[in-house]
């Protein structure tokens, strides 16, 4: 079962400590680390799970090694992003390599993404348009909540909601362009 908490105030500070130890280990690796996804949102419900995405030059043996000198564990699978509607680029603009925490850690998905690609500079304007627009942020809450509890199979949850994220990524598009946003400095 997909289970949808309040927001905790206590997720930046989390984020911030796993965030540190991250920045400090993989040096020169991490080009920035970011808190994403809805916990990175003030005030938005979401799983109890702190999003980090970690951008880097390239995905490669020396990142996962460094990863897994941390304690982290791959997820297993060839792992790429949800691609929205309309993008005419390449596939590999959508790579990506997913962590688990070390035992012990709280829970994290740790998305390590190419620096430039179409799925990094997503999950950073997804959540700054959030953060921006407080009515769209609680009209999605309350999506997320109506799948957890309405959905049997908790497998599909995301499959689901990808495309309610598409609408708010192509608003979050138009926004871009009016406001001429870039993403701001790393979280951490």
């Amino acid at each position: 079962m997909v289970e949808i908490v309040p927001y905790q105030a206590s997720w930046p500070a989390e984020f911030r400590e796993i965030a540190s130890g991250l920045r400090r280990d993989l040096r020169g690796l991490a080009l920035r680390i970011d808190h994403i996804g809805s916990t990175s949102v003030p005030g938005l419900p979401a799983k109890d799970i702190i999003d980090i995405q970690i951008t880097v030059a390239r995905l490669d043996a020396q990142v996962v090694a460094a990863m897994t000198t941390l304690g982290y564990h791959q997820s297993e699978g060839a792992w790429r992003d949800h691609c929205p509607p309309g993008f005419a680029g390449s596939d590999a603009e959508w790579e990506k390599l997913l962590f688990q925490p070390p035992p012990g850690q709280r829970r994290t998905n740790i998305h390590v993404r190419v620096q430039g690609r179409a799925n990094q500079r997503y999950a950073l304007l997804f959540r700054d348009y959030l953060r921006a627009h407080p009515a769209v942020a609680k009209a999605y809450a309350e999506l997320k909540r109506r799948l957890a509890q309405h959905l049997a199979d908790p497998q599909t949850y995301p499959d689901v909601k990808d495309p309610a994220v598409d609408l708010i990524y192509l608003a979050a598009e138009e926004w871009a362009a009016v406001t001429r946003w870039q993403p701001g400095p790393s979280d951490a």
